[in-house]
């Protein structure tokens, strides 16, 4: 593949035409008084950005980091969309965890004051009682991870008829987390029409991609730097461990990661063995390659990899050479390189073909000074992170299990459910004994370290695109220039150049309720 045409995988065009960015003075006077009440001295360049497309109502996929103020930059113009006369649910804010829920709820009342402006944040650790009372009295925008947010669905507290907002915030976490199932079970609930798009992701790499054109309609990428996203977006980072810490570490950042697939290097045959039996230790699906392997071993576990069926494969540079693995979203490296160019080889196994990707180092106080001159010599942006704590790492975990568990519980036949029901009555007295709850403990690590053999699912490559048709009424309402060049878009079938510029269209469309 040549440069020229790495480059022009790794851009995504952006809205065309392109509408002009949002000034504060330019804003709707509620929304000004909104932006007083939370203190902000001036728009942040995501809401210069994305808040014109929200209040036009043309789908966007934007790509925006956490503390960019994101946040504002879709529930500021949500003020304006939703209709507080009416009791019904106009918007919907997906989030990965309950943390996040809360925080845009509380960001979201504090804009709406005294607007009248229900919100509610749904999220699981909680009794659903207060959740359905909340709803019964009118929900104007609803704020929760999609797995809580079903089952009120389920259980029909909820309804999204009315809707005609939905958010994705964070959906790279949210695929992450192992979000989508409940994500595409939610869609059987959504209208067939009438309601707009948004997705809010720190990186986008071909799922996250896939999740988008599945969900939102037609939708343009909104980069914060030009009109081009770049997709092709390689994060390099590095922690300062002590040389007797490097395997905790390294299974911390996997657990708080979470990588559909990784490659770990190591720089001698004896790291690869120590770390892959570690990992295997630990519960992770992981396999080794170096040169005791003989060359149909070697074949048979880069065609699991490849396929799927292996996440982590440990490896030097040289057993490593020549791997390409689709998709490969992190590389990890056990230690630092040897030489300079053994970081740019092994840097380059991921964020290939347009996808982004993560590179993460683990070095002592010597190495971080060798990795500096790496990073300088090839002027790469290179940050420090701080090394996880086990406390850093049960957040991660605790989210995970209970999607996972909540996942199995949804599933449930009647009679399963029944079953369940009847070891209610023990929970109090294994809880409050520090040996039974031990045992407890010993049930939810087999039940996560199962989940470790299986990459959190993903949208499907090979399924349409969602097309979502709006009424009149609705489309009346965005700027009639965007709508025209909506429409002109539909009708001409795109040239080959811009084929190339667009990721490959994936995704199911489900089912529409």
């Amino acid at each position: 593949m040549t440069e020229e045409n790495t480059n022009q995988q790794s851009q995504i065009a952006g809205p065309n035409p392109e509408l002009p960015e949002a000034e504060l003075a330019g804003l709707p006077e509620a929304l000004r008084e909104g932006f007083a009440r939370a203190g902000w001295s001036d728009l942040t360049l995501v809401q210069t950005k994305a808040i014109p497309y929200v209040l036009a109502g043309q789908d966007v996929m934007v790509q925006a980091r956490t503390g960019s103020g994101k946040t504002g930059a879709f529930i500021l113009p949500l003020l304006e969309r939703i209709d507080v006369s009416r009791p019904d649910c106009q918007a919907l804010v997906l989030t990965p965890t309950r943390e996040l829920a809360r925080q845009v709820a509380e960001e979201a009342k504090v804009l709406a004051g005294e607007s009248g402006l229900n919100v509610v944040p749904v999220y699981g650790g909680v009794g659903y009682q207060a959740q359905r009372d909340a709803f019964r009295q009118g929900a104007h925008l609803v704020v929760g991870t999609p797995g809580r947010i079903l089952d009120h669905l389920l259980g029909r507290n909820l309804t999204l008829d009315r809707l005609r907002t939905l958010i994705f915030d964070e959906a790279d976490r949210m695929l992450s987390v192992g979000f989508y199932p409940d994500m595409r079970e939610l869609q059987r609930y959504l209208p067939s029409s009438g309601y707009d798009a948004f997705m809010f992701s720190a990186t986008y790499p071909e799922s996250v991609i896939r999740l988008g054109r599945e969900f939102l309609s037609e939708p343009a990428f909104l980069g914060l730097s030009g009109d081009q996203v770049h997709i092709a977006e390689i994060d390099h980072s590095f922690c300062v461990v002590p040389p007797m810490q490097r395997d905790k570490v390294l299974i911390r950042l996997l657990e708080m990661e979470n990588p559909t697939s990784a490659i770990i290097f190591c720089n001698t045959k004896n790291n690869v063995e120590f770390v892959a039996a570690i990992l295997k230790q630990y519960g992770f699906d992981a396999e080794d390659i170096s040169s005791n392997l003989t060359q149909n071993k070697r074949e048979e576990v880069l065609a699991r990899i490849r396929s799927g069926n292996l996440r982590f494969l440990v490896a030097t540079d040289v057993a490593g050479r020549g791997i390409d693995i689709p998709g490969l979203s992190h590389v990890f490296l056990y230690e630092a390189p040897e030489d300079p160019e053994s970081y740019i080889h092994r840097a380059g196994r991921t964020g290939r073909a347009g996808a982004s990707g993560s590179v993460i180092t683990l070095v002592d106080i010597m190495e971080k000074i060798e990795l500096g001159r790496i990073a300088t010599r090839f002027g790469i942006k290179m940050l420090e992170r701080p090394a996880p704590e086990e406390a850093d790492v049960l957040p991660a975990l605790e989210n995970r299990i209970t999607v996972l568990l909540e996942n199995k519980q949804r599933r449930l036949t009647l009679a399963q459910k029944e079953r369940a029901a009847r070891f209610l009555p023990t929970i109090p007295s294994f809880a409050q004994n520090e040996d039974t709850a031990a045992l407890l403990a010993l049930l939810l690590d087999e039940m996560y370290q199962r989940s470790m053999n299986v990459s959190p699912p993903r949208p499907e490559v090979d399924a349409e695109p969602k097309l979502r048709k709006k009424p009149a009424a609705q489309a009346a309402q965005a700027d009639p220039s965007v709508a025209a060049a909506r429409k002109k878009r539909r009708r001409r079938k795109p040239k080959a150049e811009e084929a190339n510029k667009m990721p490959a269209e994936g995704g199911s469309g489900g089912s529409e309720g």
